[in-house]
């Protein structure tokens, strides 16, 4: 991806939005283009916003993408659909699918697969303009996503009235997930409820962090309980009460239970060295409409967790962890 970085001088003595700060630089750009390429703007090493107030020797690093499709395409993807009806679609994302483009990843996500299977046409991209409408141009009828190598349950919407309910279900927390994934270790208790603060690594830009006493980042809670445990590697349920970027990844790492198969946030394991991330949306709960009744739906356990449950039993014992007896804390 490309990068450009910026240095205000030692004898800068304005105070200066950092988006009209960049449009003023031999190399810089306006508000629109920032808007519609820039991927992460950073002032300091820390994400930073366009209404930013800029200084004397503040370091500006803007990572973009260069070249944007003028459409995003319908392809014939196969999709694996959980439950359809006039407004929604329920999918199945397999590991590896991207939820909608973005820098990098500007086909075979699944966004193009559904408009190919809702019929519709190519959609054109927004170059310019305002950046929820930008997003919005990319992201048809997404109202939550999964990590590109999470599989499992992602609920669309087929039209803009049940995309805005559906978006103010998830804002409001109407919706209950939960996840099941293989860890290596073994958590501090049988069950917990995680709360902290997430906030992007300092040291690697790709990675987020847990922190704890301070207000920095974004508020962030997971309820976890330990279905069993295969030696020094435990099979968790996970229900998440906020949805931040990488989320129980991040909190699975906290409590010292990086997930198998995590390339970045956890290590290669020499018991399973090919492991992709073993993390699933197993189970939602939510209404499709306003006037509709609470549903449940579930994906099946994919092959990769049965197959690696199959390898750990032939060398570990199952042992099942009891339920722990304050109820109260996993609700």
């Amino acid at each position: 991806m490309p990068k450009i970085t910026f240095t205000v001088p030692v004898d800068f003595s304005d105070s200066m939005r950092l988006d009209q700060y960049i449009s003023l630089q031999p190399k810089g750009m306006n508000r629109s283009k920032l808007k519609a390429t820039a991927q992460e703007i950073l002032l300091n090493g820390k994400n930073a916003k366009l209404s930013a107030k800029v200084k004397a020797k503040d370091v500006i690093d803007i990572f973009w993408e260069e070249n944007i499709p003028d459409n995003i395409e319908p392809e014939n993807i196969p999709l694996q659909i959980v439950y359809e009806d006039e407004n929604v679609t329920v999918v199945n994302k397999k590991q590896g699918m991207v939820t909608h483009p973005a820098a990098g990843n500007w086909s075979g996500t699944l966004v193009n697969a559904l408009l190919y299977h809702w019929g519709r046409e190519a959609v054109p991209q927004l170059k310019e303009g305002g950046e929820n409408q930008i997003l919005q141009k990319r992201r048809p009828g997404i109202v939550h996503r999964l990590d590109k190598d999470t599989s499992g349950l992602i609920i669309t919407a087929k039209n803009r009235d049940t995309e805005e309910w559906l978006c103010s279900q998830f804002h409001d927390r109407h919706v209950q997930k939960e996840y099941i994934c293989i860890v290596c270790g073994r958590p501090p208790a049988s069950a917990g409820d995680v709360r902290t603060q997430i906030i992007r690594d300092p040291k690697q830009r790709q990675r987020f962090k847990a922190v704890t006493n301070t207000q920095e980042g974004k508020a962030s809670r997971s309820i976890y309980h330990v279905i069993s445990s295969y030696g020094p590697y435990s099979l968790i349920r996970v229900r998440i009460k906020t949805g931040r970027t990488h989320q129980i990844r991040v909190h699975m790492k906290y409590l010292g239970c990086p997930i198998l198969g995590d390339k970045i946030y956890g290590k290669t394991d020499p018991l399973f060295p090919q492991a992709t991330l073993m993390l699933h949306s197993r189970q939602m709960i939510l209404k499709t409409g306003p006037q509709e009744k609470y549903r449940i739906f579930r994906a099946p356990v994919p092959k990769r967790f049965v197959d690696t449950i199959a390898t750990l039993r032939t060398k570990y014992k199952r042992e099942e962890w009891p339920w722990v007896s304050n109820k109260k804390k996993l609700k």
